[in-house]
């Protein structure tokens, strides 16, 4: 995990903020899942899924990592926040693997994309839902 991480700090320090690397990387999950939902019968769907989650749960483990950490800029309610949704995040993606509906990814997707948008202090991308 740390080769990932300091891999993640040399392209934050490099080319984006630390907020609007964390909001693109959101996003892409957010958008890896939307993909698994809208293609959820079509040909390589598990292979998808299964790599949209472990995606997801590799951010989610590393902003846990951050949060913890003593020297952590964000007040310590919103981290204890953050931290109680990325545990709620965790517990979804076990419940996914354990049985797997496309329903299920909306609030992973929603949490996501609402995260981003305050990282970026901008409104949210949009429905995440079709209809």
């Amino acid at each position: 995990m740390s080769a990932r991480f300091s891999a993640y700090e040399k392209v934050m320090g490099s080319t984006l903020s630390g907020r609007e690397l964390e909001a693109s990387v959101l996003i892409k999950a957010a958008r890896l899942l939307k993909s698994c939902r809208e293609q959820w019968d079509g040909q390589g769907h598990f292979k998808r899924l299964d790599e949209a989650l472990v995606f997801n749960q590799r951010i989610w483990t590393i902003f846990q990592d951050e949060l913890v950490k003593e020297d952590n800029p964000l007040p310590g309610q919103l981290r204890a926040d953050i931290l109680n949704l990325s545990l709620f995040i965790d517990k979804r993606i076990v419940d996914i693997m354990r049985e797997p509906i496309a329903e299920k990814l909306d609030i992973i997707i929603d949490i996501n994309l609402n995260l981003a948008a305050g990282l970026r202090g901008s409104p949210g991308e949009g429905p995440t839902r079709q209809g």
